[in-house]
């Protein structure tokens, strides 16, 4: 066979390949890709109403420029209320790059240290979690001590837990996933044991220490712990495919906050303004500048651009676990960064 006709047979393979994989791919996704790049965020932001979602706000920070705001949908679909972008949202696990913050600050303190483990800070866990004694403060932060992810257990988001007792008891005497610090495996269990350690160990609430060390200093006002804090009205409705209800009042335990103060912190994460002399090195070291959050009824997406000196927040408030609302919602992302660039 000559080398033309090697390339000829690769050209078809390739080709079929292409088909083929299309007609899994779901068109939406495809025809989100494809469309038109509009000219404004504004525009885009209208333009994803139409993959679906119920409602959506965007904050954009750009160096040397005002704040903006953008929002299109519903804030309250029943009620007809359009989307507000100044409203208060669930934004999930971005709240980690705050704990990771808490743990740098308290680790400077001397209060922590990030070489002691489970055992050291919570003796009553050994022979309930699979190398307690071997698990550091570090490995949790870095999500590779191997304890397993809560949610991932049976009924976790149809039934949740009432407090953080009950959630930890989903997966005591669970065996762990491999060994301390020879894996990787994000696990929200970290986090929960991380604010239990906070709480031990400044004598009260994760939140309290942050509104102290991060969220006052920054002027954070529309930044709470979980949705008994606030005015139930100035949080975005919350909704799953499938599920006509509103499902806003449901808690998971997440922090809450306005995309405007969401942006504030993370501009404040990346250029070091909030943490003191040798406290950014040890972030550093420890965890990553940008994060994303997902739970029933919504998705966030909080990253700082460095090359545009930007800060983007994107929040959604409808999800589907098993569709396509994630990688909509990525897709529309990285267009608002295209026009952005433009």
């Amino acid at each position: 066979m000559t080398k033309k006709q090697t390339k000829r047979i690769l050209r078809i393979v390739l080709a079929v390949g292409t088909i083929i994989s299309l007609y899994f791919v779901p068109w939406i996704v495809v025809w989100a890709w494809i469309l038109p790049l509009p000219n404004t965020v504004q525009e885009q932001v209208d333009q994803t109403m139409d993959y679906g979602f119920d409602g959506m706000i965007v904050y954009v920070d750009e160096a040397g420029q005002p704040p903006a705001f953008y929002a299109a949908g519903w804030h309250d679909r029943k009620n007809k209320i359009p989307a507000d972008p100044h409203a208060l949202f669930k934004i999930a696990s971005i709240s980690k790059l705050y704990d990771v913050v808490a743990v740098t600050k308290l680790v400077h303190e001397g209060r922590l240290s990030l070489d002691k483990t489970l055992a050291d800070y919570f003796p009553e866990f050994a022979g309930r979690i699979e190398n307690a004694d071997k698990i550091t403060l570090k490995m949790m932060v870095q999500h590779r001590s191997g304890i397993p992810n809560f949610t991932d257990t049976p009924n976790f988001w149809t039934h949740p837990p009432k407090n953080s007792q009950e959630t930890l008891e989903r997966i005591l005497d669970l065996p762990a996933n491999f060994a301390p610090g020879e894996d990787y495996e994000y696990s929200n269990t970290n986090y929960l044991l991380i604010s239990e350690l906070i709480k031990k160990v400044t004598g009260h609430g994760k939140h309290q220490y942050l509104k102290e060390e991060v969220l006052d200093p920054l002027g954070l006002n529309n930044t709470f712990a979980s949705i008994t804090e606030v005015n139930m009205d100035r949080l975005m409705s919350g909704y799953y495919v499938g599920v006509e209800e509103d499902i806003k009042t449901v808690d998971y335990g997440s922090m809450i906050a306005t995309a405007e103060d969401v942006g504030i912190f993370l501009r404040a994460l990346n250029d070091g303004s909030l943490f003191e002399r040798g406290e950014q090195e040890t972030y550093s070291e420890l965890y990553k500048y940008e994060h994303t959050g997902l739970i029933p009824g919504y998705q966030s997406i909080a990253k700082y651009h460095k090359d545009l000196d930007t800060v983007v927040i994107q929040f959604v408030n409808t999800v589907d676990f098993e569709g396509y609302t994630w990688p909509l919602s990525e897709i529309s992302y990285s267009r608002i960064i295209k026009i952005l660039k433009r």
